[in-house]
């Protein structure tokens, strides 16, 4: 149906090689009648806050919560460990192609496990699925391709049902989860630094399984490990993510190495 097919304009990346496809940034518009999912977007929002089920780790595309928030959360954990002489571990994952890899059938399943009303999943489904893209270039349009996974980009009901989709993301006891849409950043501090390696290293293990599982791939280029300390740590090695293939791109690694870098202060 075309209230259902997106045109795809690609945009040509700052200081990036025009011949490489990766170069472009895909900008998709939406036919007028997609803005019906602003119905569906108001009562699925009213029934999640009603229900308070989105967790309090994420700060995305949510009200009364800003990039801000999440910033005073992470910069008050660090202080804290500061003035009880303690050293702090962040790891800063970035979800790769965030909207384009949301698996239809393990969001359809979460939605049940949250108990949204059967008429909004209804509806959700009818939106998210058969839907296709073409890729217009100057006045030529490609043609139409099918969309197996994602939600609509630039649909405003999009970052709602990633903030779903990733709402169970495995937390830890020993560490702390800041998530701002799909930007996450792991934390944990401690006067050991083998333990608090430790505890990272636990925490990123069980992300693991869990990306896996729902099809999640990494961007391994962003993913980086910052300590904070007012001592110089040693350089540690933290756990590596497995390489699994991304969903429906097999060439697509979940992670490489993570790296690692040293700070003096907060």
């Amino acid at each position: 149906m075309s209230w259902k097919t997106a045109v795809v304009i690609p945009i040509l990346k700052p200081g990036k090689n025009s011949a490489l496809a990766e170069s472009y940034r895909p900008i998709s518009l939406l036919p007028v009648l997609s803005k019906l999912a602003e119905v569906i977007l108001a009562r699925l929002n009213d029934h999640l806050e009603r229900e308070n089920i989105l967790i309090p780790e994420q700060h995305g595309f949510r009200p009364r919560l800003s990039t801000s928030h999440q910033l005073l959360r992470v910069v008050e954990f660090i202080k804290e460990g500061n003035n009880k002489d303690e050293c702090t571990a962040a790891v800063f994952l970035d979800i790769q192609k965030v909207f384009n890899r949301v698996w239809h059938t393990g969001l359809l399943f979460k939605l049940i496990t949250y108990k949204i009303p059967p008429p909004l999943i209804f509806l959700i489904n009818c939106y998210i699925s058969d839907r296709s893209f073409t890729v217009k270039i100057n006045r030529n349009f490609s043609q139409l391709k099918k969309i197996k996974a994602g939600v609509a980009q630039g649909s405003i009901l999009a970052p709602t049902l990633f903030n779903l989709y990733v709402n169970d993301i495995i937390k830890n006891t020993n560490t702390i989860t800041c998530m701002y849409a799909d930007d996450t950043a792991i934390l944990s501090r401690h006067r050991n630094l083998d333990t608090l390696v430790e505890n990272i290293n636990e925490h990123l293990a069980h992300l693991e399984t869990w990306f896996f599982v729902w099809k999640i791939a990494l961007n391994s280029s962003k993913t980086e490990v910052v300590f904070f300390s007012k001592r110089k740590p040693p350089l540690k090695l933290l756990y590596k993510i497995k390489e699994y293939p991304g969903l429906n791109t097999p060439s697509i690694l979940v992670s490489s190495l993570i790296k690692t870098s040293l700070s003096d202060n907060t």
